[in-house]
């Protein structure tokens, strides 16, 4: 892999069925990020398992399970490159079971491709008050993704008609602009992933689309600033048990530079160690930056010390821990609940990698969604699309930061009943140490 081109982590988000891992499969066979032999025996394999016009998603879809049932269960990484990026795809599943594997997706993303299915009557359920197409919109923007390409996928289904076209990007505008992303800056555009068409080169079939394919879009994203001035923060996506080497955890640099031979901590077990290697894609590297997705060894580390969640950092300025004891403010947006949310709920948080149960203590305040201005103090409850101040305590000790001090782990997202209620951010925070 050439590293003069610059990184990026691109996400695909989008209702289930919209044609995400069908179009992405095409766009990795046409950039050549999959060889011939890897798709015609994917093609085999959609033939076999009766399921030819899905060959090109099981580029993505390689676990058995999913190949039979047609969906996508986890994240699937995979590498491409345009003129001038490589980016690493994390597709994440758009079935409502899955969102708990979508956040953890988002939030390790730079930018996103939201994939809106064209076809009549396929769009509006995405965009409906519970359609994931809103889900995803909205989990994406409170976790931070900045950059946004929308592909209204399926153009053979929708007969390449511009009227269509136009119609769906005034929803999905809509949608985005009440959401907050700069509508203006996001291209829209028309796709058939299932015929390859106007991925990576132009069809005539779209002759009234004067835009850039969908491979011009994404090269144009912008690199974000790197924060590597900040303290070290790696969270823990894993850790594996490697024979002859030991354990290895894995994870993404968030902010701050990991050098080989450093002095880490590992909270919030309190681990303390020193780094023998790095290694990224399978190759050693001397260092990791934030974005890179990394495996590491460490001297005398056990599967007791780390696992999914945890977050490394140096011990100089170690991540920071609350404890049951403690809490944290959270400025929140409901976005479903079959009630309402008071307090004494006790969902499961998610924050960065990590998964623990945690109590809403106090609602704080209801706030006006469009403009942040208080509406109502100590509110009985809240429902759906209010937006709030709360104070959340965790069960267990949870690794979460203030979201001004490092964004990339200072947002949450609140599950239940397997569907997101409410996604937030860390305003403030209490360790609440012994």
């Amino acid at each position: 892999m050439p590293t003069d081109k610059k990184h990026l982590n691109l996400v695909i988000i989008g209702h289930i069925d919209h044609g995400k891992s069908t179009m992405m499969g095409a766009m990795l066979i046409k950039t050549g990020a999959v060889s011939d032999r890897e798709a015609r025996e994917l093609e085999k394999l959609a033939k076999e398992y009766d399921r030819e016009s899905w060959s090109y998603a099981y580029v993505f879809d390689r676990l058995k399970e999913e190949r039979q049932r047609g969906i996508t269960i986890d994240l699937a990484f995979r590498k491409f490159e345009t003129n001038t990026k490589y980016f690493t795809i994390i597709d994440a599943p758009g079935h409502a079971d899955f969102v708990k594997n979508m956040i953890t997706g988002a939030s390790q993303a730079d930018a996103a491709i939201l994939v809106v299915s064209g076809k009549k009557g396929e769009m509006e359920v995405g965009v409906a008050a519970n359609g994931q197409t809103r889900e995803h919109a909205y989990l994406a923007q409170t976790l931070g993704v900045k950059q946004l390409v929308v592909a209204v996928n399926k153009a053979d289904a929708y007969d390449y008609s511009e009227a269509r076209y136009n119609e769906v990007k005034e929803a999905v505008s809509d949608l985005l602009k009440n959401i907050g992303f700069p509508v203006k800056k996001i291209p829209f555009v028309p796709v058939s992933g299932i015929k390859a068409e106007n991925l990576t080169e132009k069809t005539d079939k779209l002759s009234w689309y004067d835009g850039p394919t969908l491979i011009d879009a994404i090269d144009a994203f912008e690199l974000p600033p790197k924060p590597t001035g900040k303290a070290l923060r790696v969270p823990i996506q894993d850790a594996y048990s490697i024979k002859g080497t030991g354990v290895v955890p894995v994870g993404r640099v968030e902010t701050g530079v990991l050098k080989k031979n450093d002095k880490i901590i590992i909270m919030p077990t309190g681990f303390e160690g020193e780094i023998r290697s790095i290694e990224m894609h399978h190759e050693e590297q001397p260092s990791a930056e934030p974005g890179d997705n990394i495996g590491f060894s460490i001297r005398g580390i056990t599967m007791e010390d780390v696992g999914r969640g945890d977050v490394m950092g140096h011990p100089a300025n170690p991540p920071t821990v609350i404890t049951p004891k403690g809490n944290w403010t959270g400025q929140i947006i409901v976005i479903w609940h079959p009630t309402a949310i008071a307090q004494g709920y006790t969902p499961v948080v998610h924050a960065h990698t990590a998964q623990v149960a945690a109590k809403f203590i106090e609602l704080n305040k209801k706030l006006d969604q469009k403009t942040g201005a208080v509406i109502e103090d100590n509110p009985k409850f809240l429902k759906k699309n209010e937006a709030a101040i709360v104070k959340l305590q965790p069960i267990k000790k949870l690794c979460i930061e203030k979201y001004e001090d490092f964004p990339e782990l200072g947002r949450f997202a609140v599950r239940d009943m397997s569907r997101t209620s409410c996604v937030g951010i860390v305003k403030d925070l209490e360790t609440g140490e012994e």
